[in-house]
């Protein structure tokens, strides 16, 4: 499949069974429902898929069952975040041979590395690939920021071809557009500036809420790409507790809680991540339970 880096990805979670096994099962039914709910592909093992909490074996049957099940229907994007650059050629290879579309692609998050090292570890793994490669952007939670000098040198390796921009600033997707144009495919990684990221140049939007509320996500996005700005505001206002969750140190507790409030899956997750209590807890279902009550009937946009 040729990807078409454009839409909503959600950054799906990995499901557990309580013994901290994978569950298949309900990765399968987890996906089936995203499909149905119109999104335009996912990242399977990313940050909310707990990556870094998965044996190499692991990872692979993961992705081996996830591009089984999609079966060509939506690209399949794996997150690739391993502590050298020869792992990490060795997992992209790996998932190459599985059949995955494209590669998420982190520096060697244990060690935060200067620009020459980072800048060096991606162009090795790019290199060992013919797979399409997405820069995964995140200063904020990995300390490494892919500065505008470091793409410029990134833009010579004809596989990097996308950007999921995390830095939190919404003025960096207009310096990487007016630096490089249509170089870089541009995507939202942070969920709480997802329109304004949309409105301001990104053709993609990677989410953790979209796991919980894909409908309105689909919907927001469309909505934002049209310019129907007003309309898209009352989905984001809505949405906007909600997209919170995305930005603090547990947000992958919080939004695998969130799925399993919804109906959608369980909130098993593996040490050193533990399930919430108290008040944490408590927040999650009620910013819920709000949406919930006040979900917004989404026929009224005519957008089919």
């Amino acid at each position: 499949m040729k990807v078409n880096w454009q839409g909503v990805y959600p950054a799906i979670s990995t499901q557990f069974n309580e013994d901290g096994s994978i569950n298949f099962a309900s990765n399968t039914r987890m996906l089936e429902q995203l499909i149905q709910d119109g999104i335009n592909g996912i990242i399977a093992l990313g940050t909310i898929g707990e990556n870094a909490s998965l044996s190499a074996e692991e990872k692979r049957a993961f992705l081996k069952h996830t591009v089984e099940t999609v079966a060509g229907r939506i690209p399949v994007i794996a997150g690739c975040t391993e502590n050298t650059a020869q792992l990490a050629i060795q997992y992209v290879q790996d998932v190459e041979a599985i059949g995955v579309d494209g590669v998420m692609l982190l520096p060697a998050v244990v060690y935060r590395g200067t620009d020459r090292e980072v800048l060096t570890h991606y162009q090795m793994v790019a290199r060992a690939t013919s797979l399409p490669i997405m820069i995964y952007n995140n200063p904020v939670s990995y300390g490494v920021d892919i500065n505008l000098e470091m793409t410029a040198t990134l833009a010579n390796e004809p596989n990097i071809v996308a950007i999921k921009e995390s830095t939190t600033d919404t003025r960096r997707l207009t310096e990487l557009q007016s630096r490089f144009g249509e170089r870089f495919t541009l995507f939202c990684g942070v969920d709480d500036i997802a329109l304004e990221s949309l409105l301001l140049g990104a053709t993609g939007w990677i989410s953790g809420l979209t796991n919980v509320f894909p409908r309105e996500s689909v919907t927001l996005y469309k909505l934002a790409r049209a310019g129907r700005i007003e309309e898209a505001r009352e989905i984001y206002r809505w949405f906007m507790p909600l997209l919170r969750l995305d930005t603090i140190p547990t947000l992958v507790q919080c939004i695998k809680f969130a799925e399993q409030l919804a109906g959608r899956g369980n909130e098993q997750v593996r040490m050193p991540r533990m399930t919430l209590i108290g008040d944490e807890r408590a927040y999650v279902e009620k910013v819920v339970g709000e949406a919930m009550a006040n979900r917004i009937d989404l026929s009224k946009y005519n957008l089919d």
